[in-house]
């Protein structure tokens, strides 16, 4: 067993770029399960060794991608505190909201032959979760629409503005409509903790969704 600070061998980076790369995966696979495209433009690949639908449209998955590249160095320095996948109505009213909430040790003790084995193993668990949530969840109006959002710690947000890891994809701050929903039903969906980050996953759905 190793004890590693942060700083030690950039863990930041790993931990950004499992965490990016299972948020592409869910994000996807939220899309699919929750009708906001048509099925038919979704493939079947296989993800941490479970089958997940995946979207094949180039300027989705882009949106998806550009997204997460962007994400991707808040995480790194341990600035992202939720990333969250706001499903909304017609009118640009939030209907669910899939927040994962992200936190990671300051001391890493990791043994590393079983360590990414071991976070797949925990991140598999939140796909198949995902894959399954609709039977907890009411069905949504039809033409809705999504978007990512990330809360970010105070210090982060005031030098987000400085930064723009993509050209002509700046971060802009969010509608106050789609931060927040009224009386909303909490279902917690999936818990994971391991050596280097612990995530908790849970839905905010709308009472009525009737549009």
């Amino acid at each position: 067993m190793t004890t590693l600070t942060r700083q030690d061998l950039n863990f930041g980076q790993v931990v950004a770029d499992i965490l990016c790369e299972f948020l592409e995966v869910a994000i996807h696979l939220i899309l699919y399960v929750r009708e906001v495209y048509p099925s038919g433009i979704f493939q079947k690949r296989n993800k941490y060794n479970v089958p997940v639908q995946m979207s094949c449209h180039p300027e989705l998955n882009q949106y998806i991608h550009d997204t997460l590249h962007c994400v991707k160095p808040l995480i790194e320095k341990n600035d992202a505190e939720k990333v969250v996948v706001v499903i909304m109505d017609k009118e640009h009213h939030p209907v669910e909201r899939f927040v994962f909430e992200i936190s990671q040790p300051p001391i890493l003790s990791i043994s590393s032959d079983t360590l990414l084995s071991h976070v797949e193993q925990l991140l598999r668990a939140v796909i198949l979760k995902i894959s399954v949530c609709d039977a907890v969840l009411e069905n949504n109006p039809p033409g809705c629409t999504f978007t990512v959002l990330v809360h970010t710690r105070e210090a982060a947000t005031r030098n987000m503005e400085k930064v723009q890891v993509i050209k002509d994809f700046p971060w802009i701050v969010a509608d106050e409509q789609e931060v927040h929903m009224q009386e909303p039903r909490l279902i917690p969906l999936k818990t994971m903790t391991s050596d280097i980050v612990k995530m908790q996953l849970y839905v905010e759905e709308r009472a009525q969704k009737a549009s």
